[in-house]
């Protein structure tokens, strides 16, 4: 920590973790109060002795366990591969809307990488198919006969419901990313975070919150 503040010499424990808990690419935060109350059950054990033989206060098990799971969460936090790792389907942007439909249906498939010849164009989810569904049905009529994936795509040129993360990102940032931008719908991970690499995994809003973080 004193590291990462340029190894300042007087500033206590409990302050550097004040600092570092302020910033959003460590996980000092997470961890600053347990970190804050150790330092006091340190300073309690060194400081605090009522005889030479007596102190008032001894690290029990969970103390141990915490300090040793915090170190390991600082040093090597866990990267978003493995943990998120899958087998994620891509799609041509000819694949015609009726075909994607029947894979919504049969496969419960939620998000659609779409490429041309290997170029990344953007990602159709869900939600998304509902909009264009409700958009294009007309006195309870909806033709889609001869519609692809890139005219789902194309209806919404703007939209930006996705990240490209790298495969060593931190869980963590992932979650920050999630939280400072609600309207991303998925993070697509692929080695180094280019849009055009080969698909490594994906992380939706309710991998992370609720079974990752579900605790």
């Amino acid at each position: 920590m004193r590291r990462q503040l340029d190894n300042p010499a007087n500033i206590g424990f409990s302050e550097l973790v004040r600092r570092l808990s302020r910033r959003k690419d460590l996980l000092i935060q997470e961890h600053g109060d347990d970190l804050i109350q150790l330092a006091q059950l340190r300073n309690a054990i060194v400081h605090d002795k009522i005889a030479p033989d007596f102190i008032i206060a001894e690290p029990n098990d969970w103390a141990v366990k915490k300090i040793i799971q915090i170190e390991e969460d600082l040093i090597n936090p866990e990267k978003v591969i493995p943990v998120f790792q899958k087998n994620v389907t891509g799609f041509e942007q000819s694949t015609l809307l009726s075909d994607l439909l029947k894979i919504v249906a049969s496969k419960g498939y939620s998000q659609f990488p779409i490429y041309r010849r290997g170029k990344f164009l953007g990602l159709i989810t869900a939600h998304g198919l509902g909009i264009w569904l409700a958009r294009h049905t007309k006195d309870n009529y909806l033709d889609i006969e001869g519609k692809t994936a890139f005219d789902v795509l194309d209806s919404d040129r703007r939209s930006q419901n996705f990240r490209f993360v790298a495969a060593a990102t931190p869980v963590f940032e992932a979650v920050e990313l999630f939280l400072n931008s609600p309207y991303i719908e998925a993070l697509l991970i692929t080695k180094d975070g280019h849009p055009d690499g080969n698909l490594l995994g994906i992380i939706r809003p309710r991998d992370v919150f609720k079974n990752y973080y579900g605790e």
